[in-house]
């Protein structure tokens, strides 16, 4: 692609996602599966959780901090999280160069269609797949962001364009060099797969109660076996894995619903609510009220 053209569309591009994302914080598109992310003042680093996704910042900066191990996406990289999890993040922005970006939700359905035309192409992977990995936005990959936000400014280009737009770009992740965690994700014979279900379990079911030797019994692995795996693919423990779940899914029910602490306890899986305002204070360095008092301040929820 040609530099000035480049830069000029970029130039665009950015002028319509500020039309799109008018407000700090997140915003639904009219397609389902995306969400644009604004930000006006840089954000110190806190615990976040990602859904599986793919996430493309178009202005300012944002670091995933994980397993010892910094990724940056921006302007030049995007970053993929293939299965649910947890880690820190940091953003760079300010009220004159705000970070604007673009969240796309990766589809099982969607992600199944592609892998199964590519699986005469696709030989598994011996090794095991990163769950969070940063990767070079190549021109093929930009101009199809671009294309996408362009439709999303029109409901009517968007109802007849926007489908077909994500999944182009869901294919050029999963045919990327780094593409093999998306891959894995449903060769549930293989471990990386077999813990990527478990994860969308816990995910998902959170608010009942888990135990580990049902977990490994779900993807037919011995106790030894699934503690192992899991700790590959996550860095963590199951038990505080789900711990960490629980708590993240307690912030946002508090931010976006209003709920009170005792009723987030009960709600997230926890009996006792001292326990669950330690633990939620351990992972996040305020109390319950502290922490939903500053991320109001910091950020505004749109829809």
């Amino acid at each position: 692609m040609d530099l000035d053209f480049k830069v000029l569309s970029s130039q665009h591009v950015l002028s319509l996602i500020k039309k799109l994302a008018p407000s700090e914080g997140y915003t639904q598109s009219i397609i389902e599966n995306v969400t644009f992310m604004r930000s006006d003042h840089a954000l110190k680093r806190m615990p976040t959780l990602y859904e599986p996704s793919i996430v493309i910042v178009l202005q300012g900066r944002k670091r995933g901090f994980y397993n010892e191990e910094q990724y940056v996406y921006d302007a030049n990289n995007y970053l993929v999280v293939s299965v649910p999890l947890p880690f820190d993040v940091e953003t760079e922005a300010t009220v004159n160069h705000p970070m604007l970006g673009i969240v796309l939700r990766i589809d099982l359905v969607e992600l199944a269609e592609l892998i199964l035309i590519l699986s005469k192409e696709y030989q598994p992977q011996k090794s095991i797949p990163k769950a969070l990995y940063a990767s070079r936005m190549d021109d093929n990959f930009t101009n199809a962001v671009f294309r996408l936000i362009e439709i999303l400014n029109s409901p009517v280009d968007a109802k007849i364009l926007g489908s077909s737009i994500y999944k182009e770009i869901l294919y050029r992740v999963l045919s990327s060099e780094q593409g093999n965690g998306l891959r894995e994700l449903l060769f549930q014979n293989n471990s990386f797969g077999k813990i990527a279900k478990t994860l969308q379990h816990i995910h998902t079911h959170y608010d009942q109660k888990i135990d580990v030797h049902t977990l490994a019994k779900q993807v037919n692995l011995s106790i030894s076996a699934f503690h192992t795996h899991f700790k590959t693919v996550t860095s963590t423990s199951p038990m505080q894995y789900i711990k960490t779940i629980r708590l993240h899914k307690a912030r946002l029910m508090m931010i976006r619903e209003n709920f009170n602490v005792e009723d987030t306890a009960r709600c997230v899986g926890y009996e006792s609510v001292s326990q669950f305002s330690r633990e939620f204070k351990r992972l996040f360095g305020s109390s319950p009220i502290e922490e939903v008092k500053n991320l109001k301040t910091i950020l505004s929820l749109s829809t």
